[in-house]
């Protein structure tokens, strides 16, 4: 890399685990020294199955030189979360991958609510959220950081995310519209389904914001790069148009945000 970048890296336990493979912590920690230079943030190597061996992980992996991001799991009992409130700045929530929204809303409006943020609804720790794939929890909840594979996927099965409007402008507090464009797509041939059966109005909405980010629907029908770099916009938009942390977290309706 000629370029100086800042890197979040995963251990990619999750999908080891996912595929039966074993990942030598040695190994993990021997990466992050060789590559530290480019690397902002780093995670443990934790165990979505045991939360002692996580625990664990992370005590031996700061005794060898290095400091990772903690990890607390969807369904683990919650003094291993307070054990990290209490002793770091920057947390991350984990396992979230395979539980539906209606779960995860209850689960992680009582870890905001009563472990994360103070009686005034502020995040009094950094918060990460590993696979947040859910575009209505990134907007519910104050993260500090999310990481998903949404954009990409979306791109390569064929889609892109357009922003809806409010009074005239683009409101990315909005679920996003979902455009299917890939000319290969066998949503092509459903009514109001694919960009090419939209209605007129429709489809000059979705060109003007194509053509604003700089790309026409030709190319995004034909080149899967060309869709995730209009994805990679959505989202850069999105995280500007939230407000910056610490933004207040309140407990609120579901209904709204496409969660019920």
């Amino acid at each position: 890399m000629e370029k100086h970048v800042n890197i979040f890296l995963d251990s990619g336990a999750f999908s080891a685990w996912s595929k039966g493979v074993k990942i030598d912590i040695d190994e993990y920690i021997k990466f992050i020294k060789e590559h530290e230079d480019y690397l902002e943030v780093y995670a443990v190597l934790d165990d979505i199955n045991d939360p002692a061996i996580t625990w664990k992980n992370q005590l031996y992996m700061e005794k060898q030189g290095v400091n990772p991001l903690p990890c607390f799991h969807y369904g683990e009992d919650e003094k291993w979360l307070k054990r990290y409130l209490k002793k770091y700045e920057y947390i991350a929530l984990g396992g979230m991958v395979p539980i539906p929204n209606q779960k995860l809303v209850k689960w992680l409006d009582e870890i905001f609510s009563k472990y994360i943020c103070d009686e005034k609804g502020i995040p009094q720790t950094k918060i990460h959220g590993f696979g947040l794939t859910s575009i209505p929890l990134m907007i519910r909840y104050p993260w500090y950081s999310v990481d998903s594979t949404s954009w990409v996927l979306t791109g390569r099965f064929g889609a892109v995310y357009v922003p809806k409007t409010k009074n005239g402008k683009r409101d990315y507090l909005q679920i996003p519209y979902k455009i299917n464009i890939s000319d290969k797509s066998p949503k092509v041939k459903e009514a109001g389904s694919h960009f090419s059966n939209l209605s007129k109005a429709e489809q000059k909405y979705v060109i003007e914001y194509f053509s604003e980010k700089g790309y026409t629907p030709e190319e995004l029908s034909s080149e899967y790069q060309k869709r995730d770099e209009i994805n990679i916009h959505y989202f850069l938009d999105l995280e500007k148009f939230l407000p910056p942390w610490p933004q207040p977290f309140k407990l609120k309706s579901q209904k709204g945000l496409g969660l019920i």
